[in-house]
């Protein structure tokens, strides 16, 4: 199931939960197009896990695509993103400079609101 983009910024799917199935469900209801991209982060992850005897990459590789949904889920706040993303391209140093605190106040925001469960 694939979600349309709203012109509100409420959240298109609720929080979900930090668990495989969840996340899958969440990405591909919200970035679809990354699918494949957290396939790739979850095969690499379990394998590093395995290699260091640790759950530390598994939970590494949950919290990061939380994130990745907690920005996702909310349609004004990815656009604010994804346009701080392609400023990075600017030649001007300004806009790089206010495209990378854009983007960082934008992930800073998403890792709490993921801490906060």
């Amino acid at each position: 199931m694939t979600v349309q983009h709203a012109d509100h910024d409420g959240p298109l799917i609720p929080k979900p939960a930090q668990t495989l199935p969840a996340l899958r469900q969440a990405v591909a209801a919200v970035a679809p197009s990354r699918l494949p991209e957290f396939f790739e982060d979850m095969q690499n992850a379990f394998v590093q896990a395995g290699e260091e005897g640790s759950v530390v990459p598994i939970r590494m590789f949950y919290r990061r695509w939380a994130v990745v949904v907690e920005i996702e889920r909310h349609p004004q706040t990815a656009r604010r993103l994804h346009d701080a993303e392609r400023a990075l391209d600017s030649e001007h140093a300004a806009v790089r400079d206010q495209a990378v605190r854009e983007a960082g106040e934008i992930v800073r925001a998403a890792h709490r609101e993921v801490e906060s469960g």
